[in-house]
């Protein structure tokens, strides 16, 4: 059979992605606060099998859901038929976009009418199911890598799947029965006939034609196979009965009468306003569970963007749907299956109290800079709320000489400050970054306090933006109020604070590691020990000062890409340093977002008995490698359990404080295939010559040069103006200690905030 093609080297290929994956399945989560129909866990229905990564309906993409999912997974199959009555499983009506057939038969376009509409394309009804032979599937969604598109995958009939996988559960998606119709066949005949296949079990039948549906009720009213009634876009019409799917929800007594179930679009079940920001639940699942109705939810997909309130985490997006504390839906229909395997067998039912399973730190970003414009009072308190171990602060200069929390000494990443009214303040300082900028010591605190925060969207050019409703909110914190505050934090275990371009404030007469040191002696850091305090630099120096003043722990952060570090440069970092700072790249190096491979960074910091921190996590799935899966959580268990480093530095801490809670971590042997990384590089290998992207050069390895520096400069004499700038307000007062009032409100709009916090998440 010229379907069967390359199935062979597909099991191969599957055997090597999941060469590092514990193949014991879990045996799902046994709680029994499911608000399903049944009780029992929630389905996971991989649509088209893994077709987030693989092509859709391939082999290999229906392998790889059964290994990586729960062990009742089901796979899904669109049924088209071909001009000999062949069922084979393809995603769409029109072959031409999940295959190369235009290239084996350039000829071969046609144009029909679809539901009424005229439409052009290659049709499965133009072939007999030899002719497919010669056409693979491609991926069909182009924001999707298409590296895996030169492996010849066959198309495959649904006779191929369920014989050759055998998987759990199978099911049927009838998409188009009016149109085949049209063309002489009868998707009736063909689901009557597999269903009597003894060597195939279908469990569901789906489809949004009442009339298909009516027709075979009677066939399987006593059969173990389900028929389920798939709602389309509310306003779409359903060609049988010519109303509104909208119309029909409307009526679950009439859908009972020939179905046990229903796919709903997720948004019938959880709605979002224009602005993609979450409404209140509606009741239909509810409702149909009363009428005796199954509910599955479809159109999940990890790559694509959905409601801010999710802070770009599927599975946070998943849990919603299953763990809300009202309902659960019956089945989550996925080209992700992995995600929601996890979230309902790991995350699900988790509780705020679950102890922690790995030791692996969580460091906030600038707070939770993914949520609200960073180093703002509201992302530091959503950081604490969220679970983070250590809150960070990114120290700057005030030009009064005041030490704030601010992730960039230039103003342009993280105010509006160029649209202000000190705008004429722009200068250029090689010293410290390429192009122009608003510098912080070239502002007073009381102006910089009043400049409004800009939230950082690091995938802009994606589209991707995050969180716009509060994109201007929070207020800017002195040092002294950032301690203050994570002093009262409990939760914590420490605090790191950042300091960098040190040298050259020196020489401009700013002392900002003496600045540090006072702020937290006042704050009573040097004395406590219920937190850690971790002082970060790029800047050896720094460290070497702090390391003959204080014991605080010292993080030595490394700038750029490492590809290895020679032994002279790691002797002498442990003469100033504890901690390591490293990039993800530097970890697994990565080519057009696929890992190539594993360096041997971590393991050799760690034979030297120094700690690593990798930088930076975050949630948006064009941050991640195709090797995640678009999961922020697979790429935060992968660098756990591959690289085994230390600690996570991240702007979004709720996802890696989950990771930390999970019930699936220290498994051993029998951890499941979603809480199991795939090894380093095996879809590297997947990709053949023809589509293989140019070589890139390696990341140059550490050297003792690029750490040893000469000692901190002595702070210069700076000369204080007579008088301010245009458009800048004048020093505030000091108090009598020497520090520089700051308003004693502060820090009520703090306690605001967090009342205003507790509400909103």
């Amino acid at each position: 059979m010229g379907s069967l093609r390359g199935i062979s080297v597909a099991i191969l290929v599957v055997q090597a992605l999941l060469a590092s994956v514990a193949l014991v399945s879990a045996q799902g989560s046994t709680r029994s606060r499911w608000q399903t129909l049944s009780g029992n866990a929630p389905f996971v229905i991989a649509r088209g099998g893994f077709s987030g990564i693989f092509p859709d309906s391939s082999f290999i993409a229906y392998s790889f859901a059964l290994s990586t999912s729960l062990p009742d997974a089901i796979l899904w199959c669109d049924v088209q038929l071909t001009k000999d009555a062949a069922g084979i499983c393809f995603p769409d009506l029109n072959l031409d976009n999940n295959s190369d057939i235009a290239h084996i038969y350039p000829h071969g376009q046609k144009a029909y009418l679809v539901n009424g509409v005229s439409t052009k394309g290659w049709f499965s009804v133009d072939y007999a199911l030899k002719d497919l032979g010669n056409v693979s599937l491609t991926q069909g969604v182009y924001s999707r890598s298409n590296k895996l598109d030169g492996n010849g995958y066959p198309i495959m009939t649904v006779q191929d799947i369920s014989s050759n996988l055998q998987p759990p559960g199978f099911w049927l998606n009838i998409q188009h029965d009016a149109f085949y119709t049209q063309h002489n066949l009868s998707m009736k005949n063909f689901i009557l006939s597999v269903t009597r296949n003894v060597n195939v079990t279908v469990g569901y039948i789906s489809s949004p034609e009442v009339a298909f549906l009516q027709s075979i009720a009677a066939r399987f009213r006593r059969s173990t196979t389900k028929l389920v009634f798939r709602f389309l876009g509310q306003k779409e019409v359903e060609p049988s009965t010519n109303q509104t799917y909208d119309s029909l929800l409307k009526n679950l007594t009439f859908i009972k009468t020939f179905a046990s179930g229903i796919i709903l679009p997720k948004s019938y079940i959880w709605r979002v306003d224009a602005d993609l920001y979450l409404l209140s639940s509606t009741s239909v699942v509810l409702d149909a569970h009363k009428e005796g109705l199954e509910v599955f939810a479809s159109d999940f997909y990890n790559d694509v963007p959905f409601s801010f309130n999710y802070s770009y985490d599927p599975v946070a997006e998943y849990l919603q749907f299953v763990d809300n504390g009202n309902f659960s839906v019956d089945g989550l229909i996925s080209d992700f299956p992995l995600s929601p395997s996890a979230a309902i067998d790991c995350f699900a039912h988790l509780g705020k109290n679950a102890s922690k399973q790995v030791n692996l730190l969580v460091i906030s970003k600038n707070g939770a800079s993914g949520d609200f414009p960073g180093c703002t009072d509201l992302a530091y308190l959503k950081a604490i709320k969220d679970g983070v171990d250590v809150l960070d602060c990114p120290v700057q200069m005030t030009k009064d000489g005041t030490p704030i929390c601010l992730g960039s000494i230039n103003l342009i990443d993280s105010t509006t400050v160029a649209q202000s009214s000190f705008s004429n303040l722009t200068t250029t300082i090689p010293e410290i970054t390429q192009g122009s900028g608003i510098f912080t010591f070239n502002m007073s605190w009381i102006d910089i306090r009043n400049l409004t925060p800009v939230i950082s969207s690091p995938q802009s050019a994606y589209k991707l933006f995050r969180n716009p409703k509060f994109k201007n909110s929070g207020k800017f914190l002195t040092l002294d109020d950032f301690l203050a505050m994570a002093k009262n934090a409990s939760s914590l275990y420490g605090v790191l604070i950042s300091i960098e371009n040190a040298p050259y404030l020196a020489e401009q007469g700013y002392g900002l590691t003496d600045a540090v040191l006072n702020a937290l002696s006042k704050a009573g850091y040097d004395e406590q020990t219920a937190q850690t305090v971790m002082i970060q630099s790029s800047n050896s120096s720094v460290l070497m000062k702090f390391k003959s003043k204080t014991n605080y722990k010292l993080v030595y952060k490394v700038d750029g890409d490492i590809g290895g570090a020679e032994s002279t440069a790691i002797d002498d970092i442990k003469r100033f340093a504890s901690i390591v700072v490293i990039s993800k790249d530097s970890v697994f190096p990565e080519n057009t977002a696929f890992i190539t491979g594993v360096t041997d960074v971590v393991p050799r910091l760690h034979k030297a008995n120094l700690s690593v921190y990798v930088q930076t996590f975050s949630n948006e799935f064009v941050s991640q490698a195709w090797d995640y899966f678009s999961d922020a959580t697979v790429e935060i268990n992968s660098f756990y359990t591959i690289a085994g480093i230390d600690g996570v530095i991240t702007d979004f801490p709720k996802t890696s404080n989950r990771y930390q809670r999970n019930r699936c971590l220290n498994r051993g042997d029998k951890t499941p295939g979603y809480m199991s990384p795939v090894e380093p590089g095996s879809l590297w290998k997947l990709i053949t010559i023809d589509y293989l992207p140019p070589a890139e050069a390696p990341n140059p390895y550490l050297n003792e040069a690029d750490v040893s520096e000469p000692p901190l400069p002595p702070v210069a004499t700076k000369t204080t103006p007579t008088s301010s700038p245009s458009g800048t307000a004048t020093a505030p007062a000091s108090s009598p200690n020497g520090q520089p009032q700051v308003s004693a409100c502060v820090m009520v709009p703090l306690m605001a905030a967090l009342l205003a916090m507790y509400l909103l998440f």
